[in-house]
C-alpha cells in the first residue's frame, strides 16, 4: 500500500479553488501509483471558518465538493476533512469530519471528538463530538480515523477531555492512523506535536501518517511539517515547513522504520520564515499587492520591512521617513540606508509644517499647558494621517510596526504608529526583535548595525529613550512572558526574584492598555499566546490594577 500525504495551502470559503488544489493533488498521487491520498482537517473549506459554519450555504458547498471528490476516488481513496450535519435533533447541527471516499463513493466518516476550546480554538461552538468509533477498511488494512485534538489525549492523560479515541478504537485491531490536522504554528509546537506522535505511537504501536496545513489564514499561520512515524517512535519523514507539499509513502517501508528524517527547528528561522509567510498570504489572499510602512530609523521598522521585503519583492514595499524636529540625522541616515541596502521605495516627508499646524490650531486650546504626552502623540498621528493617505491614494496596505513589549504595556499611540492594516512583529518581544535582526544579518549586512546597536527611542521629544518611560526590555520582557504566556500572576512571578516593584508596574501596564489592543490591527502569531482572538481579556477589570 502507499500512501500521500497531500500538505496543502487552502483558502477559507474558496471552495472552488481548494477543490481544484485538491485535484491536482490528487492526479498527481495516481501518476506516483499512490492507493490513498490524505489531507488535513477541514480542508473542503479551510480551516478555521468561525461562523461561516452557521450558514447554511456554506455546509451546502462543503457537501458539494464532497460530491466533486468522490466522482475522483476511482483508483485511489480520498481521506478529506469537512463539515457534516448531525442528523440527530439534539446537540450541535455539525460534526467535524474525515470523510474516507473510494470506488466513487463514501466508505466511511469519522467524526473529531475531542474539541478544543482554549486559545485561539472554539470549536465546541460549532461542533458536536463524535460518541462512535469504528475502523475503515481498505485494501485489507484497517484504518483508524483521526481529526487533530484526537490524538493528544493519550490514555486520559489531558484532563482537559474525558475520552480518548484511539483507546476506543483499538478493540477493533487497526493496522494504521490516520490523523488530519490543522494545528497552528509557534515556535515551539513543532517539539510539541513530536512529542504526541511518539507518545501515541509507544502507547499503540502503530504507525502514525499525520497531515497538517500549511500557509496563513489572517493571523493563524500553519506551518506545515506534516509527519510520517513508524512504528519504532523514529520519524520517518517529516515534511517541509511553510511550504506545500506533495509525498508519497510506501506502508511496508514505512513500518520497517529504522530511517529519521526531522526538520530542523532553529527558533529564529521559524520566526522569520512564519512571518514572511504571513504577510505573503495575507496580501496573495485578499488581493493585496503593496505595502506601506513608516521608516524612523529603528530597529521595528527595520526588521518589519525586510520581512515584508522577503514576503512581497523589494518592488512592492514603500517606506517613508518622517522626521521631526525631534529626530536625529542618523536615524534618518539609518532608514535612507536600510531603504537602500533592500532596495526598496522610499520617500522622506518631514512632518515639522504638519506638526506645527496642529499645535497652532490647539495651543488656544491647551491654556497655555505644559509640552507632555499629548503633543508627543500628535507626532505619531501625523505620521499616521500620511501613511493613511498614501494608503488610501495608491492602494498600499500600511504595515503596523510595533511589537509585543510595546503592545503588552501599551507603549503606542492610537490612530499613529499603532494603524496599520496587518501586525508584523506584534507577537515578537523587543528582545526577540533584536535576535533576529541578528538573523537577518548573519550573511552580510542588512539592517545598517547602528540601528541594532543604538538605545531604542520614540525621538517624540530632546533625547528620548524607552527607558526613560519603561524598565529595560530585557527584565520587562521576562515578567512580560511569565504573565502572557506562561499566566502567572504577581505572586508567583515575585517568587521568581523579580522585583516587586517592576512586577506590579509592568502588570497594571498590561492591563490598563487593554482598550488599545482591542483597536489594533491582527497580529501574526508565533508564540504560544499571542494578542488577539487567542487572548480574551476584558477592557474594564480590576485585577492587578
Amino acid at each position: 500500500m502507499k500512501i500521500t500525504i497531500a500538505q496543502l495551502n487552502f483558502i477559507i470559503g474558496n471552495f472552488e479553488g481548494n477543490l481544484q488544489k485538491m485535484l491536482e493533488a490528487i492526479n498527481e498521487a495516481k501518476a506516483q501509483n499512490a492507493d490513498i491520498i490524505v489531507f488535513g482537517e477541514l480542508t473542503t473549506c479551510g480551516y478555521p471558518p468561525r461562523d461561516f459554519l452557521e450558514f447554511e450555504d456554506f455546509i451546502n458547498r462543503c457537501e458539494q465538493t464532497i460530491e466533486e471528490l468522490c466522482k475522483a476516488a476511482h483508483g485511489i481513496a480520498i481521506v478529506v476533512g469537512s463539515p457534516s450535519t448531525n442528523p440527530v435533533i439534539e446537540g450541535k447541527d455539525l460534526y467535524n469530519s474525515a470523510y474516507f471516499l473510494a470506488d466513487g463513493e463514501v466508505k466511511g466518516i469519522a467524526h473529531k471528538t475531542l474539541l478544543p476550546t482554549y486559545d485561539i480554538f472554539d470549536e465546541y461552538r460549532y461542533f458536536e463530538p463524535a460518541s462512535e468509533f469504528k475502523t475503515v477498511e481498505y485494501k485489507g488494512k484497517k484504518i483508524a480515523l483521526t481529526v487533530c485534538e484526537d490524538i493528544w489525549n493519550i490514555g486520559n492523560e489531558n484532563p482537559l477531555y474525558t475520552v480518548c479515541p484511539l483507546d476506543e478504537l483499538m478493540p477493533q485491531n487497526p493496522d494504521l492512523v490516520l490523523n488530519l490536522s490543522a494545528s497552528p504554528f509557534t515556535y515551539n509546537h513543532a517539539n510539541e506535536r513530536i512529542h504526541v506522535l511518539k507518545a501515541n505511537v509507544e502507547r499503540y504501536g502503530l504507525p502514525i501518517f499525520y497531515v497538517n496545513h500549511v500557509g496563513a489564514q489572517t493571523e493563524i499561520l500553519f506551518d506545515g511539517g506534516s509527519i510520517v512515524m513508524s512504528p519504532d517512535g523514529k520519524i520517518f519523514d517529516e515534511l517541509p515547513y511553510f511550504q506545500e507539499a506533495i509525498k508519497t509513502y510506501d506502508f511496508d517501508e514505512v513500518m520497517k522504520g529504522g530511517k529519521t528524517n526531522e526538520q530542523p527547528k532553529d527558533k529564529m528561522t521559524l520566526i522569520h520564515d512564519a512571518i514572511v509567510m504571513g504577510v505573503k498570504n495575507y496580501f496573495g489572499k485578499l488581493g493585496f499587492k503593496s505595502a506601506i510602512l513608516g521608516l524612523s530609523g529603528g530597529i521595528d521598522s527595520a526588521v518589519t520591512a525586510v520581512l515584508a521585503a522577503r514576503a512581497l519583492g523589494a518592488e512592492n514595499v514603500h517606506g517613508i521617513l518622517m522626521p521631526s524636529k525631534f529626530s536625529s540625522d542618523h536615524s534618518v541616515n539609518d532608514a535612507r540606508d536600510l531603504a537602500e541596502n533592500l532596495g526598496i521605495n522610499y520617500k522622506i516627508i518631514p512632518i515639522k509644517e504638519t506638526y506645527d499646524a496642529f499645535l497652532n490650531t490647539m495651543t488656544p486650546h491647551f491654556e497655555g499647558r505644559p509640552f507632555n504626552v499629548t503633543e508627543e502623540n500628535i507626532q505619531a498621528r501625523c505620521r499616521g494621517i500620511i501613511l493613511m493617505a498614501l494608503s488610501n491614494k495608491f492602494g498600499h496596505i500600511v504595515l503596523n510596526t510595533s511589537n509585543k513589549s510595546e503592545m503588552a504595556v501599551g507603549y503606542g499611540t492610537l490612530y499613529g504608529d499603532l494603524c496599520g492594516g496587518l501586525s508584523v512583529i506584534g507577537d515578537v518581544y523587543k528582545t526577540e526583535v533584536f535576535e533576529l535582526a541578528r538573523f537577518i544579518n548573519k550573511d552580510g549586512v542588512v539592517i545598517p548595525e547602528n540601528t541594532i546597536s543604538k538605545p531604542p527611542s520614540a525621538e517624540l521629544r530632546p533625547n528620548q529613550k524607552d527607558s526613560d518611560s519603561l524598565p529595560e526590555y530585557d527584565e520587562l520582557d521576562k515578567v512580560l512572558f511569565q504573565y502572557i504566556e506562561n499566566q502567572k500572576g504577581p505572586k508567583e512571578i515575585i517568587a521568581m526574584g523579580v522585583d516587586p516593584a517592576l512586577v506590579k508596574r509592568a502588570l497594571r501596564l498590561v492591563n490598563m492598555n487593554e482598550f488599545k489592543r482591542y483597536q489594533t490591527a491582527p497580529v501574526l502569531r508565533v508564540s504560544s499566546k499571542s494578542f488577539g482572538m487567542g487572548r480574551r481579556m476584558p477592557i474594564v477589570g480590576k485585577y492587578l490594577s
